[in-house]
């Protein structure tokens, strides 16, 4: 490319190209934005692509989960607690005050074959832009598997009363003393059952079989709570309530009976899917589960100049605090790595 193609942004081929990035971080939730303000008060000048809003088929919009999360309580330094999306814009209004980038694409492809110091990896975008970096941090995060139907993404995006995080919603005022119901038959489930069981007056897990996946010992802490109950062979055809849940309409596996479980909260724990789609054919190992694969205690990945944190690398924890902290430390991890490469 000539100079004067790239100051335009523009190759022969038709394509814009936005010239070449010291550091690119992909998402724009908690781990995204801790990195970019790393990375901003290091003089990296980051750009953040933030994504784009799309369905998936629960709501997936640019901020991460907590976007669909209307009061968050246990993040320190809020005392009062704070919304998820006032979070996240204070997330970005911070990182853009220290010169942060943003975009609202999606990066699509990853083009990681060249060397990242001779050659800057490639990127493309959704509105059609080669992006080039030198470094790149992935914070793409990891979406939750919902049910799938039309009231229960309803409550979920208006915060009636579904969630897809028990651990971030469940002692919430709302739902304490409430009867409130889990779905789902894994460690996980029995894991954000359990933690309910602390603060509801009774807790259904709901399975739409008659056995549950989950470990024997996950299984019997769950069983052992005075306010534990299984429904089982039951699954969810309806989410009830106007503003906030007040029942499920459930139909059970064998019989198609169809029955109503008043309940205060809904809590879908069948799974996370890692926001992954864009790294395939990268070279970026992933983990059986399909997260970005980390060996240390560092952001580094497989690729050279390639970080990852929060969601998309965690599939343990998925909290805004550890993201965060991940986002810190892939921040500094490019940093570090470009100034041996000697990009400064």
């Amino acid at each position: 490319m000539t100079s004067s193609e790239q100051a335009s942004g523009v190759q022969e081929s038709g394509v814009r190209d936005s010239g070449v990035h010291k550091l690119v971080i992909i998402g724009s939730g908690p781990a995204g934005w801790t990195a970019a303000i790393y990375a901003a008060r290091a003089q990296l000048e980051p750009t953040v692509f933030v994504g784009v809003p799309k369905s998936d088929p629960g709501p997936v919009l640019p901020g991460g989960q907590l976007m669909l999360t209307t009061e968050v309580e246990n993040y320190p330094g809020f005392p009062q607690g704070i919304t998820g999306p006032k979070m996240m814009e204070d997330f970005r209004a911070q990182a853009e005050r220290f010169g942060t980038k943003v975009v609202d694409a999606d990066i699509t492809k990853l083009d990681l074959s060249q060397d990242p110091v001779r050659s800057p990896h490639v990127l493309h975008t959704s509105d059609g832009t080669t992006v080039r970096a030198h470094a790149v941090i992935v914070s793409t995060g990891a979406v939750a598997n919902w049910i799938g139907l039309e009231n229960e993404m309803r409550l979920a995006r208006q915060g009636g009363g579904v969630s897809a995080c028990a651990v971030c919603d469940g002692a919430l005022p709302a739902f304490r003393g409430q009867a409130l119901a889990v779905v789902g038959g894994g460690d996980t489930a029995m894991e954000e059952a359990t933690f309910l069981t602390k603060f509801a007056s009774v807790v259904y897990v709901i399975h739409r079989r008659e056995s549950l996946r989950a470990s024997k010992i996950m299984q019997q802490r769950y069983m052992s709570r005075p306010n534990a109950k299984v429904l089982w062979n039951k699954v969810v055809v309806d989410v009830l309530g106007a503003e906030h849940i007040d029942g499920l309409l459930l139909k059970d596996t064998v019989t198609g009976e169809q029955s109503r479980l008043d309940v205060k909260g809904l809590f879908v724990a069948i799974g996370h899917t890692p926001a992954t789609k864009c790294l395939a054919g990268s070279g970026i190992e992933l983990t059986d589960k399909g997260y970005v694969l980390l060996r240390g205690r560092n952001s580094a990945t497989n690729m050279a100049g390639v970080f990852a944190a929060g969601d998309v690398a965690d599939e343990h924890y998925r909290q805004a605090v550890s993201a965060a902290g991940m986002g810190c430390v892939a921040a500094l991890d490019a940093e570090r790595w470009l100034a041996a490469q000697g990009i400064d």
